[in-house]
């Protein structure tokens, strides 16, 4: 492993001590904002606020992006800051719940927006100076976008179901969720994590590719379900398979495929799979009796192509529980919401991207050279020249940039109070599976 320059060589004593001495900063600095929220909201009606729209007032979700790593040890510092700033919000009585009777959107005017303000000033999405009336303006649709890029959720502004149950989790709620991740991230970076590393945030289903403590590729992920959750790795990437075999495992034979070829003798053979003997030898599917007791003792095996169930790509790391990254043919998946549809490996949109930042220091394999092998169809196994680390974690609540507190789903119900966990099993099929069954060709 790398060694760290910088924050990353202080010792852990004087890194809390540090935060500390910035949660205090932060608790003075909200107690000011608090009061400040609460003169507004007491103080007299300042003329007519339902005109006020500023063209760049919804383009503030640009304000929560950021290049540091998750992992990165000042977001250590900037969650301690957080947990100042959110125990100052609950000692000052939260913040107000939103019951709109209509769909909050912009240019609405209803009396539940002052709520709504009031909220959103309260958490640091809406600036004091929006005011405060019943408009539904363009400060209000900014910083309802920023609240959604905080949550995970689609950022346009408006009030649908999700959106309006993260608003209504109480400040003391996410008060214990930053302190149980606060340890989580602790515990994480206890050891020096490598100068390049890929980590997988398992509730936000997402990936990053980190590079000297910064994000160099941030992709889409599709994680384990919650009957086959993803385990958590600390791992290191072996090998990268371009063209990868798909073996089916056992029970996917005798559940699923077996049973298709009783009804389509030509399941096999559509979806490119061969049946392998002991010898390694090809056996014919016709000379197979697909309605004898037992399926038959062989390999059931996807040759590579574009309906592979990892279809171009498969990234190995040892890991005593058997799970991979790799492609898919399924893309249209990562448009979704709740991501949580694998057997426990994880999907990665736009894979080639991270192959290439993984093999930049293996020589000849430049972006042109992968391409021309997957355009080939052939099986190619890679060896990686050098020490990519894979960290698979389960965070719900991180800072990595001061001032803004990201928040996910407890999918997999472990931060202690089922209100977080209340979006993650909306439409998700509970199916129990190995976990080479992501994806069973159609």
């Amino acid at each position: 492993m790398s060694k760290k320059t910088g924050i990353v060589d202080l010792s852990r004593r004087s890194l809390l001590r540090g935060a500390a001495a910035m949660g205090v900063a932060a608790v003075a600095g909200q107690a000011a904002a608090q009061t400040a929220v609460d003169e507004l909201i007491n103080a007299p009606r300042r003329g007519n606020w339902d005109d006020q729209f500023d063209a760049q007032a919804s383009r503030t979700t640009t304000t929560v992006v950021s290049n540091t790593a998750m992992l990165s040890p000042s977001s250590l510092i900037n969650i301690q800051q957080a947990i100042g700033q959110y125990q100052m919000i609950v000692s000052n009585g939260g913040w107000p719940q939103v019951n709109p009777s209509v769909k909050l959107q912009l240019g609405v005017t209803d009396p539940s927006v002052q709520a709504l303000r009031q909220r959103l000033m309260v958490a640091g999405d809406l600036p004091q100076e929006a005011g405060m009336s019943n408009s539904f303006d363009s400060y209000v649709d900014g910083a309802v976008k920023r609240f959604q890029a905080r949550h995970g959720l689609p950022e346009d502004g408006v009030l649908g179901e999700f959106t309006l149950k993260a608003l209504n989790i109480s400040a003391d709620v996410r008060l214990n969720q930053l302190n149980v991740n606060y340890q989580r991230l602790q515990d994480t970076l206890a050891k020096p994590l490598e100068n390049r590393y890929i980590v997988v945030n398992i509730p936000a289903a997402y990936v990053e590719a980190v590079e000297n403590d910064e994000v160099a590729l941030r992709n889409t992920a599709i994680v384990g379900r919650i009957s086959r959750p993803s385990p958590l790795v600390s791992s290191k990437v072996s090998d990268i398979i371009l063209n990868p075999y798909w073996t089916a495992p056992r029970s996917i034979v005798e559940k699923d495929i077996v049973p298709l070829m009783q009804k389509d003798p030509t399941y096999l053979s559509r979806n490119a799979i061969r049946l392998i003997d002991g010898k390694g030898n090809e056996v014919a599917p016709e000379s197979v009796d697909w309605f004898a007791p037992k399926a038959p003792n062989l390999t059931f095996r996807q040759d590579p192509g574009k309906i592979n169930a990892m279809s171009s790509t498969k990234i190995n790391f040892p890991s005593p529980d058997g799970v991979y990254m790799h492609d898919t043919p399924t893309q249209g998946l990562f448009n979704k919401l709740m991501r949580f549809e694998s057997s426990g490996c994880v999907r990665i949109q736009n894979v080639r991207d991270v192959v290439v930042w993984v093999l930049k220091n293996t020589p000849g394999w430049n972006r042109q050279e992968i391409e021309r092998v997957i355009a080939s169809r052939v099986n190619t196994p890679i060896k990686v020249a050098d020490e990519i680390g894979v960290h698979w974690v389960y965070i719900t609540a991180w800072s990595p940039k001061q001032g803004v507190v990201q928040f996910r789903d407890d999918i997999y119900e472990k931060d202690g109070d089922q209100q977080l966990a209340l979006q993650a099993n909306i439409g998700q099929e509970q199916v129990s599976g190995s976990v080479d069954d992501d994806i069973l060709p159609q």
